[in-house]
């Protein structure tokens, strides 16, 4: 066990049940709201999983991976880029917050400004997911299905432990890649290569 994992617990599923788990999207919002100190997703089956912190590896990683994203969006100009604080309300049911996320500006600027505060109703174009040392892999790759099912475009799993790359897009063959040093986004983000050094580091 590294000392990330003494350091952190792993994430708690609580299953809610039908009553509970009937909350509103904005008694969901509310809820969050009320436990900013939490880090809270909702599956589309109602269940509430809570995410501890992350310990100083994974949040060092996380930057890196943000960093690289936002400084692309920003040159790019054709989208919103977000970190792993934003929920997304999927078409599909469930609240999700990916680890980075991007979504194009024509998507974004068609929602009101009280939903663009709230939990964003829509799917990401692109989302990135870091798998930190508690995160069960399946787990995680089951997710990455969530997203493509739930619309978006391309995901990526990365996952330092093993230093493999997962990428996903819809109706085409999970592509598998082993200590790449860079990724490219293209076609659906032009331009945009992560550098996986500071990430292996």
């Amino acid at each position: 066990m590294s000392s990330e994992q003494t350091a952190v617990s792993t994430p708690i599923v609580v299953h809610l049940g039908p009553a509970l788990g009937r909350l509103s999207d904005s008694e969901f919002f509310e809820f969050c709201q009320l436990n900013r100190d939490l880090r809270m997703e909702r599956t589309p089956a109602g269940d509430l999983i809570i995410m501890p912190p992350t310990g100083g590896m994974t949040g060092r990683r996380n930057l890196a991976l943000t960093t690289q994203l936002g400084v692309w969006c920003e040159r790019d100009g054709t989208g919103v880029a977000f970190d792993s604080s934003t929920g997304f309300r999927l078409p599909r049911g469930g609240e999700r917050s990916p680890d980075a996320s991007w979504v194009r500006t024509e998507r974004w600027n068609a929602l009101t400004p009280q939903q663009q505060e709230a939990f964003p109703p829509l799917a990401p174009d692109f989302v990135a997911e870091l798998r930190s040392p508690t995160d069960r892999l399946a787990d995680l790759q089951e997710k990455l299905r969530e997203y493509i099912a739930s619309g978006v475009r391309l995901g990526w799993l990365i996952d330092p432990q093993s230093r493999m790359v997962w990428i996903y897009r819809p109706g085409r063959e999970v592509e598998e890649f082993s200590n790449p040093m860079v990724i490219s986004a293209a076609p659906e983000l032009p331009g945009f290569e992560l550098r996986l050094e500071p990430i292996w580091q």
